[in-house]
C-alpha cells in the first residue's frame, strides 16, 4: 500500500505540473501569435516623429516662373513626406488672406507665403503668431511694422537685379538710349525693386532715359497689350525695352514683331527671371539679356519648415544669388534649365 500510495502521488504530481506547463505554453502562444492587424498589437506612438502639415498659399499661375516655383515647392514637399495644402490664389490678396486663416483654422505646422503685395498682412499674420504657426515667406517680402510677424524671407535681392539689368542695358548702349518699361503688379516687391535698381543705375547715364513705363501685371497677354500701346505712341523712337520679367519681355517681342520692328536688333530687350523660354529667345537672337531669379525654393522653404517645427532658429533673411544671362551664353546652357 505504501507503494500503492507513492504511486498516486507521483501520477497527481504529473498531472499538476503538466496542467501548469501547458498553461505557461497556451499564454505564450496568445503573446506571440498576437497579428499586427489585432488591438493587442496596436502600439502607441509616443516618441514616433509627428507628420508635418504646411499650408501653401501661392499668388496664381501667371508666369513659367511662377509655375516652377510651385512644382518646387510640392516636388520637395513630396520628397519629405510633408502633408501640403496648397492654394492658388489668382492674383487676389483676400483670396491670400482666406487660405491663411483656413491654414490656422487646421492647425498646420507652419504656412508658406508668396505674398502677392507687400501691405496689408498684419492683422492675418497676427493671427498665425497668436496660433504659434511660424509664416515663411518666398520670393516677396512684406511691409510690417512687427518683423517678427514671418520667421523669415527666401528671395532674391530685386533691387541687384533691377541694377544688372540697368549696367548691362547701359553697357550695350553706350549709355544712351530711350527706354520703356513693362512693370510688374503694382505694389508687388519685385516691382517696386526691380524699378528702383533699375532706375538707380540709369541715373549715372544722362542719355539714358524711360519715355514710357507701365505695369503689365507680370503676364505674357498684358505685356503684349502695353507694348502695343507704347509703340502705337512712341514707334521707333523706342530703342530699348527692360521688363520687370521675361514672360512680359516675350509679350512685348511679340508686339514690336506685329509692328515690323526686330527685337534684339532694331531694339534692345532685357528682362528678369530666366525662365527656359527666355533663353530660347536669345538663341533665336529677340531677347538679349535675362538676369536670373531662382523660382526653385522647395528646397529651402522646407529647410526652413523642419527647423522652426523642431524648435531651431533659422536666419531673418535667405538671400538667392542670381546671376545675367546674355545671346553669346545662352545655346551653351539652355539644355541644362531646370524652369
Amino acid at each position: 500500500m505504501k507503494k500503492v500510495g507513492k504511486g498516486i502521488l507521483l501520477v497527481v504530481f504529473l498531472c499538476i505540473a503538466a496542467l501548469v506547463i501547458g498553461g505557461c505554453s497556451n499564454q505564450g502562444t496568445t503573446t506571440s501569435g498576437t497579428t499586427p492587424e489585432s488591438p493587442a498589437a496596436d502600439t502607441t506612438k509616443t516618441g514616433a516623429k509627428k507628420d508635418i502639415v504646411v499650408g501653401f498659399s501661392q499668388i496664381g499661375a501667371e508666369s513659367d516662373w511662377r509655375r516652377a516655383e510651385t512644382k518646387s515647392i510640392r516636388d520637395e514637399a513630396k520628397a519629405r513626406g510633408i502633408d501640403l495644402k496648397f492654394v492658388d490664389a489668382q492674383q487676389k490678396k483676400e483670396n491670400q488672406i482666406k487660405a491663411i486663416k483656413t491654414f490656422i483654422a487646421q492647425k498646420v505646422d507652419a504656412i508658406i507665403l508668396a505674398p502677392v503685395v507687400e501691405t496689408g498682412w498684419e492683422p492675418v499674420l497676427k493671427e498665425a503668431k497668436r496660433a504659434k504657426i511660424p509664416v515663411i515667406l518666398v520670393d516677396r517680402g512684406v511691409d510690417v511694422a512687427d518683423d517678427s510677424l514671418y520667421a523669415t524671407l527666401i528671395a532674391s535681392d530685386f533691387v541687384e537685379e533691377g541694377r544688372m539689368a540697368g549696367e548691362w542695358l547701359a553697357k550695350a548702349t553706350d549709355g544712351s538710349c530711350k527706354i520703356v518699361e513693362l512693370q510688374g503688379t503694382p505694389e508687388a516687391a519685385p516691382a517696386i525693386d526691380r524699378k528702383k535698381g533699375f532706375e538707380e543705375i540709369i541715373k549715372k547715364y544722362p542719355g539714358m532715359k524711360i519715355i514710357k513705363s507701365q505695369t503689365g501685371d507680370f503676364s505674357r497677354i498684358n505685356g503684349k497689350a502695353v507694348m502695343e500701346a507704347f509703340i502705337k505712341s512712341e514707334g521707333k523712337n523706342i530703342q530699348a525695352v527692360y521688363a520687370h520679367n521675361d514672360d512680359m519681355a516675350i509679350g512685348a517681342i511679340q508686339a514690336l514683331e506685329a509692328a515690323g520692328m526686330k527685337p534684339g536688333k532694331d531694339v534692345f530687350v532685357v528682362s528678369i527671371d530666366g525662365v527656359k523660354a527666355a533663353f530660347q529667345a536669345m538663341v533665336d537672337g529677340k531677347l538679349n539679356a535675362t538676369v536670373e531669379c531662382n523660382p526653385l525654393l522647395g528646397p529651402l522653404a522646407f529647410d526652413a519648415v523642419e527647423k522652426l517645427v523642431n524648435g531651431e532658429s533659422v536666419p531673418k533673411k535667405i538671400v538667392v544669388e542670381d546671376k545675367i544671362f546674355t545671346q553669346d551664353v545662352a545655346k551653351n546652357v539652355i539644355k541644362d534649365r531646370k524652369y
